[in-house]
Formats: structure tokens, C-alpha cells, sequence
């Protein structure tokens, strides 16, 4: 698909942590309380970016060879410091505030598709002022059910036409994400994905992953959901 075509999609779907939100400190010292509980420590925390985006257990287990058990004990972990300090050590990437706030003067409809906890993904868009821009917040339950960014986007997509009365939703969406985990999930729902590089991933994974469109930069992201050119400036 063209660029200049994406601004006529009337529905965007964005991941939270890496496209929205730059979370590097908190998700990184919340992996390092939990990872201290089993006797490993992590100096540079360079080395934790990669839990940045995956479901927590599955990254658990990849990175650090724990059983399913360990990595669910290493969540719960996890949880003890980011729900009081990790989920505002986070900051919101400069021009998101705008795009969106332009995207819902276009009537766009948006939603987060996040494997973050729905509670938690909450707490963060109230905290930065961006819940009011979306018309749904999907994400995964605590009990670590619906982690998969395929089964997130597929929950929005089933609420989209429940609760919104919207038929076939996947036809008029876009999904925007940072890592291969966003455009994996949007291809298993039928929707096109645009991969950001100012998140988390690189542009080989974004690319490998099926990504239809890479954007640079906020403004190149802006540019492409909004048809318009940012003009900088008070929100």
C-alpha cells in the first residue's frame, strides 16, 4: 500500500510500550527486581530492551532459560516493583499527544492493542493524559491470559463490532507497532501493520516480520495516519 493511502484507514489500532510510550526504565528496572529474586543480576540494562514488547513469561523464558513455573514467579516479581514505581518510569514519545488528538478531530476510531494488563494500560493513558483519544483499551488479564498480540488485536476487533456496532472492523484497520510481535498478530487478523523505528525494534525485524510500511519517526507516522503534514506548535 501506498503511504499517502493509510490516512483513509477509519480505524487505528496502536501498541503501547515503544510506539506510544518510550518505557525503557521502568520495564528494565522492574525485569532486574525480578531477575535479582533468582540471584541474577544485570548491570547494563541495555541487555533488558529486548523484554520490551514480547508477553513477560515467554521473554523470561527465552532469555534467561526459565521454566514456565519460574517464569510466572519471575511476573509476579515483576509486578511488585512496576505497579508502584515501573509504570511511570515511562515517558510519551514527543508529537504521539498530537497525532492522536488530530486522529479523533478526523473521527477516527482507536484503540490500544497492547500484551500489557489492561489495568495497567489504563493506569498509563490516564496517568499521561491520553485516554481520552481511545475509544477502546485491549490488553491482556492478569492471570496472563491473552498475551498474544494476535489474540489482543482479535479481542479489539470483537469488541470493535460488539460494543461499537462496527461490521467487519479488520477491513478499515490499521495496525501500529514497534516490534515483530505487532505486525505477526495483525497478519493472523487480516489487517496491514506499520512498524515504528523510534520504538524498540529494528528495521530487519519490522521488515522480516511483514511490516507494510516503516515509519521513522513520529512526524513520518503522523504523516501517514493523518494525510497531513505536522505542523508542530500547542496542542
Amino acid at each position: 500500500m501506498n503511504g499517502q493511502e493509510w490516512h483513509k484507514k477509519t480505524i487505528v489500532l496502536f501498541d503501547l510500550d515503544g510506539t506510544l510510550t518510550d518505557p525503557g526504565i521502568g520495564i528494565t528496572n522492574s525485569v532486574m527486581y525480578a531477575l535479582k529474586n533468582f540471584g541474577i543480576d544485570v548491570e547494563d540494562r541495555s541487555r533488558l530492551y529486548k523484554f520490551i514488547g514480547p508477553p513477560l513469561s515467554q521473554s523470561f523464558e527465552r532469555f534467561y532459560g526459565f521454566s514456565p513455573e519460574d517464569a510466572r514467579a519471575a511476573v509476579e516479581a515483576y509486578r511488585v516493583y512496576f505497579s508502584d514505581k515501573g509504570i511511570f518510569e515511562n515517558t510519551v514519545f514527543e508529537g504521539i499527544q498530537a497525532l492522536l488528538k488530530t486522529l479523533k478531530s478526523q473521527n477516527k476510531v482507536l484503540a490500544l492493542a497492547t500484551s500489557k494488563p489492561e489495568v495497567y494500560a489504563l493506569r498509563i493513558l490516564e496517568h499521561f493524559h491520553l485516554a481520552e483519544y481511545f475509544d477502546l483499551v485491549c490488553g491482556s488479564l492478569l492471570g496472563g491470559e491473552r498475551t498474544d498480540k494476535g489474540e489482543v488485536i482479535a479481542w479489539a476487533m470483537h469488541r470493535m463490532t460488539a460494543e461499537q456496532g462496527i461490521e467487519h472492523p479488520e477491513a478499515s484497520a490499521v495496525m501500529v507497532g514497534d516490534r515483530e510481535h505487532d505486525m505477526i498478530g495483525a497478519k493472523r487478523n487480516h489487517i496491514p501493520a506499520i512498524g515504528v523505528l523510534f520504538g524498540y525494534g529494528s528495521r530487519e525485524e519490522l521488515s522480516e516480520a511483514g511490516a507494510w510500511e516503516l515509519a521513522e519517526t513520529v512526524d513520518d507516522l503522523y504523516l501517514h495516519l493523518t494525510g497531513e503534514v505536522y505542523q508542530g506548535g500547542a496542542l
